[in-house]
């Protein structure tokens, strides 16, 4: 998505960018502090900063049918999750939202870097892992299995995409900057799309080792026709989340919707 930003194929007139690449826990919990103009957060931590941040319309991560998975070293059965130690990739991230969404009764958790997550599980420091990235692609070669697939139980109760990131610009920025900002991320994305081969190579570069077929199939599941503009379906799909985790007491409000 930020490839032609980064390496200046496209541009924000009067503007500099900076491409800051830290994990997504360390940008949500950044933005809670509203340090960076313009971030990748979860779409869980949008819901807590939108009165700083505004919503940008290009730039979400929705998967249709597929998500974080719950993944172990054998199968266990979803009613034993409650009293398994789950490693999670952060407490402000979409997916620890969902778990919190489909186990009412939360397991013990311990928070883990995203891409330790499946080491830990497989020496036994959890006994269940909650994967995000390439690791929902990844695990059964390292011979952990699925226990709860979270994008396929929220596309079957919703039909609805899972939105899991989304990009935002701080609103004390005003509008004109938000809509410079807003038309360069697209443009970005739309680059690209247009010049695959290039930008999957920078981000071949953070896989941490995968292979670039594996890379190719990662973003093509996440950069998709909601990463170009959310629409009345991806919009819809974020009103749902918000209500629902709302509803059930895990979000103190439900956020506006105002995306640029």
């Amino acid at each position: 998505m930020f490839y032609a930003l980064a390496a200046g194929k496209v541009t924000i007139p009067g503007a500099r960018v900076d491409h800051v690449l830290e994990p997504i826990e360390t940008l949500n919990r950044r933005a809670r502090a509203a340090e960076l103009e313009v971030t990748a957060v979860s779409a869980a931590t949008y819901a807590l900063v939108a009165d700083r941040y505004r919503l940008l319309d290009a730039g979400a991560s929705m998967g249709e049918g597929y998500g974080p998975v719950l993944v172990a070293r054998e199968p266990l059965p979803v009613a034993a999750l409650p009293e398994r130690v789950v490693a999670i990739p952060g407490s402000h991230t979409t997916a620890a939202l969902l778990l919190r969404m489909y186990l009412p009764d939360e397991p013990p958790l311990i928070e883990v870097p995203f891409d330790q997550i499946p080491r830990v599980v497989l020496e036994g420091q959890a006994d269940v892992g909650l994967l995000i990235h390439e690791g929902q692609l990844t695990h059964p070669t390292l011979g952990l299995v699925t226990v709860l697939d979270l994008g396929k139980a929220w596309f079957r109760d919703t039909g609805l995409p899972l939105p899991l990131g989304v990009n935002v610009v701080r609103r004390d920025l005003g509008e004109a900057v938000h809509r410079a900002v807003a038309e360069a991320l697209r443009a970005s994305i739309a680059w690209a799309r247009a010049h695959a081969d290039e930008a999957l190579e920078h981000a071949l570069a953070f896989g941490r080792g995968i292979d670039r077929e594996t890379c190719r199939r990662f973003v093509a599941m996440y950069v998709n026709r909601w990463t170009e503009s959310l629409g009345e379906v991806g919009r819809a799909a974020l009103a749902r989340l918000y209500a629902e985790a709302h509803r059930r007491g895990l979000l103190p409000a439900v956020p506006p919707l105002d995306p640029i």
